[in-house]
């Protein structure tokens, strides 16, 4: 070995040493100002976050202004996972995250493709120094991202501006689209005729090119501009982003098209100074790959563009009007001057313009595009409308009960953009890249065959451009992207891509009996009429002894008889017995309503009416007998009815190879009796509200990923403790809070779909690594010249330039495909005859239920 051989290598040694001091060596913190009691920051995205380590303290307020005076997709969102927060950042513009963290910890930020990063630090509020590693949830709770008064920020954040912040990012990629358009243009322009000629050259010897053709200075000439113009985006981000002293994708291209630049740029101006054996250029190098990477970046934004759809089709559904009565007087204003308490006069076939509660008229209101279920409801007074839903032939006169952010297709929105700004991979390869470069040259510098110098230069200038990790970027947010757009179209919302990649592990889940599994209200489900008595009579005499009780069993009664289209007279004398039923007159008629221990303290024999009620007790229902002028009438019963396409859902989910599971605070026979209905082996019975979430936590212990389904406040716990909660959208505001997946339709077939969606998302996504990562484990080693000792074979920069794009390419595409997936009607259910296996607190491990009290005292 020379000494020129020595010098390199220990050059290339102390290079590669100060590389990892300077990429990862101790930073100097940004410290925030206090200022009107909170801690303020700006931070300037160009190339990077600067500073990209912010130091705040705990229990402070915090305002994060993010000074962006670049364009480009990439920078175009910051995401900070773990507390769950996401912004627009649009160009050349000032924004302002605000931030409340309440507990020490570090916090990574990065751009909305995860290519460039930042940490925040919360350090504690007493004063500690060191902060410990943050909890998985951050424990931070965050305000929505919102522009400071300054000049050219949009008025609010994206919880009240979705449309204009929406629309502020189509434009940034439409004019990206442009602006990539003519520089790849001028890129192909200028580097075809360098490429032609030294193609020629090279396969078919210098008869066929022309001399001048193959001059260095002709060459210069033409691709000089595709370095500084075409390739003028990445290396002004590439050389901003070594300076904050971090690398990505840019540095990767910077970096190796300035070295194959640079070295054939002395050959052309001194070529003296070169050995005669290695005086060649790379021209032709430098604009196929400057001029690929940016017709890669071109297609990438194409792709990106579209992946918007799902909130621009949201977006799309809103009314624009609404007509509200005022002082008397019916007036059209923008639907953004509607008050909460306005009284609204919805026409047929208008749109709804804000949630709201019918206060009179009738009316078939299509919800698919918000529920995803294709039948029309029909809504009466009482009954709630869904903004942005389409009434059909009847009018409605309605009261507005949510307007602006708080609307349900505004959270939706909100949701959606809150997904698609997950947490995705997180990629810091470029450093290493940069060092297997380095060493690669010093290695065949040092041992490679003559000329040595050449061969180093193209390896390391291949390695640098085949392992740049942009395909990496992009293989998990289109994915999400389009997965949870997909989602919002069927009426499901999923909350964060962890909770996407979760469900496609679930093998449990657990369903809320009421309101999940059943409709969750009571109704009349049996009418059996004593020997002499009519249907209709007892119907009659029943429903006037109900009509003033205020007991679940008694309206479910009432509305019954109305349901059978028969009136009742008015009751006198009615009088509750507490536990047991109620006792009146109507029509003349001495009416007892309600337990057997009722009738039995006047000394009526139930006998043969309790032989009804007992068979209807096994059927999951509440029996209720009755008595008219002491003799037996006959039996009612009143249950909550399953929904219809529960057994379709749940065999679903077997197919699905998932185990179902039922909890309920109902009694056992009850459970059993609705688990058998829907064909549930598994029932959790009796189970207290406070004691649901232990349940959850029991069937993790045995090793399950647990999804619970649920709609109450009672389940909220439940449905936090779960690996996956599923809040029923027609349920309670705090149980879809605590959900990581709504289900806007009510229906448990929305769980059947958010898991096939799920696993179709992940599969997509692991396709995408593949395609993303298999050009650069077979790229790299090939361009660092490990097959060249015993094959002769090396990587040419151009070939490596082509593979990344092509890497790229794939990704895009094949993300592509999931915007094909749709979902698919469940064929209809028939459960299966099973005996379900019922747990409760009092007896764990016994198959049959006990029998339980069906009286009315609930």
């Amino acid at each position: 070995m020379g000494a020129v051989e020595v010098v390199v290598v220990l050059a290339a040694a102390g290079l590669i040493t100060a590389l990892g001091w300077f990429f990862f060596g101790p930073r100097r913190a940004g410290a925030a100002r206090l200022e009107g009691g909170v801690q303020q920051v700006e931070v300037t995205v160009r190339g990077g976050y600067n500073p990209s380590l912010i130091k705040v303290r705990q229990g402070t307020p915090v305002e994060l202004v993010f000074d962006r005076q670049e364009s480009g997709e990439c920078a175009s969102r910051v995401v900070f996972p773990e507390l769950k927060v996401g912004a627009g950042l649009p160009a050349h513009t000032r924004t302002t995250v605000r931030l409340s963290p309440d507990r020490p910890g570090s916090f990574g930020f990065a751009c909305g493709m995860n290519m460039i990063h930042g940490t925040l630090l919360v350090e504690p509020a007493d004063g500690r120094s060191s902060v410990p590693p943050a909890s998985p949830d951050g424990h931070g709770t965050a305000a929505a991202p919102a522009a400071p008064a300054a000049p050219a920020a949009p008025a609010g954040g994206e919880e009240t501006g979705s449309a204009e912040a929406e629309a502020a990012d189509a434009a940034e990629r439409l004019a990206e689209i442009k602006d990539l358009t003519r520089r790849v243009a001028v890129g192909t322009v200028l580097t075809a005729p360098v490429l032609f000629a030294v193609m020629a050259h090279e396969l078919f010897g210098a008869d066929w090119v022309p001399g001048w053709m193959l001059n260095h200075w002709l060459q210069l000439a033409l691709i000089t501009p595709v370095m500084l113009y075409t390739g003028r985006p990445i290396h002004v981000t590439g050389w901003l982003t070594l300076r904050r002293r971090a690398a990505d994708m840019n540095s990767l291209i910077t970096l190796g098209t300035t070295a194959a630049y640079g070295y054939s740029l002395l050959v052309t101006l001194a070529p003296a100074l070169l050995p005669e054996d290695v005086r060649e250029v790379y021209y032709e190098a430098v604009g196929v790959i400057l001029t690929l990477i940016l017709l890669g970046r071109l297609l990438e934004a194409r792709a990106k563009a579209g992946t918007g759809e799902a909130i621009r089709a949201l977006l799309g559904l809103q009314a624009r009007t609404a007509r509200v009565v005022r002082d008397g007087t019916e007036t059209e204003i923008p639907v953004e001057d509607v008050a909460v308490g306005d009284e609204v006069v919805i026409r047929p076939g208008e749109k709804v313009p804000v949630d709201a509660e019918v206060l009179s008229g009738s009316s078939a209101v299509d919800e698919s595009m918000v529920t995803g279920e294709p039948m029309p409801v029909t809504k009466h007074t009482g009954d709630t409308v869904i903004g942005a839903t389409v009434n059909g032939t009847g009018s409605l006169r309605v009261r507005a009960a949510k307007v602006g952010a708080d609307t349900m297709l505004a959270q939706i929105i909100r949701l959606v953009q809150q997904a698609q700004a997950s947490k995705a991979p997180i990629q810091r390869l470029a450093p290493a890249v940069i060092a297997i470069a380095m060493g690669t040259f010093a290695i065949w510098f040092t041992l490679g065959p003559s000329p040595a110098l050449t061969l180093a230069l193209v390896s390391a200038v291949a390695v640098l451009i085949i392992a740049c990790p942009c395909a990496l970027g992009l293989a998990t947010p289109l994915s999400v992207m389009v997965g949870t757009g997909k989602g919002a179209q069927a009426g499901i919302l999923i909350r964060s891509a962890e909770a996407l990649e979760t469900a496609q592990k679930l093998d449990t889940v657990v369903l809320d009996k009421t309101g999940t599994v059943t409709e969750g209200k009571p109704v009349l489900t049996d009418v059996h009429p004593a020997d002499g008595i009519d249907e209709a009579q007892l119907l009659r005499l029943v429903a006037a002894a109900e009509a003033d009780s205020e007991h679940p069993l008694a309206q479910a009664i009432v509305t019954g008889t109305r349901d059978h289209g028969l009136s009742w007279p008015a009751a006198t004398g009615f009088n509750s017995v507490t536990g047991k039923g109620v006792q009146a007159t109507a029509d003349g008629h001495a009416v007892l309503v309600g337990t057997a221990r009722l009738l039995g303290d006047v000394v009526i024999d139930t006998t043969t009416l309790e032989l009804v009620a007992s068979d209807l007790s096994a059927q999951g229902k509440t029996p209720v007998l009755a008595a008219v002028d002491g003799r037996p009438a006959g039996v009612l019963a009143v249950a909550d009815t399953v929904k219809d396409d529960s057994a379709a859902a749940i065999a679903a989910l077997k197919r699905l190879g998932i185990q179902v599971v039922i909890i309920t605070g109902d009694n056992a026979r009850t459970a059993a009796a609705i688990a058998a209905q829907v064909g549930v082996t598994r029932v959790l019975a009796e189970v207290l509200p406070e004691h649901k979430a232990d349940e959850i936590r029991r069937l993790q212990d045995e090793g399950r990923t647990v999804g619970m389904v649920g709609d109450g406040i009672n389940d909220a716990p439940a449905l936090a403790a779960a690996d996956v909660g599923l809040a029923i959208g027609t349920g309670t505001d705090v149980a879809i809070e605590a959900a990581d997946i709504t289900l806007i339709s009510g229906s448990l077939t929305g769980v059947v779909t958010a898991i096939r969606l799920s696993r179709a998302t992940m599969r997509n996504i692991r396709q995408n690594l593949f395609f993303a990562l298999v050009y650069n484990a077979v790229g790299v080693p090939l361009a660092a010249g490990a097959l060249y000792p015993l094959w002769g074979i090396r990587l040419s920069p151009i070939i490596a330039a082509a593979a990344m794009a092509l890497s790229s390419l794939s990704v895009v595409a094949n993300a592509s495909r999931l915007r094909r997936w749709h979902t698919s009607p469940l064929p209809p259910g028939t459960p299966e005859s099973v005996t379900p296996r019922v747990e409760s607190p009092a007896n764990r491990d016994k198959a049959q239920p006990a029998a339980a009290d069906d009286g009315r005292q609930t």
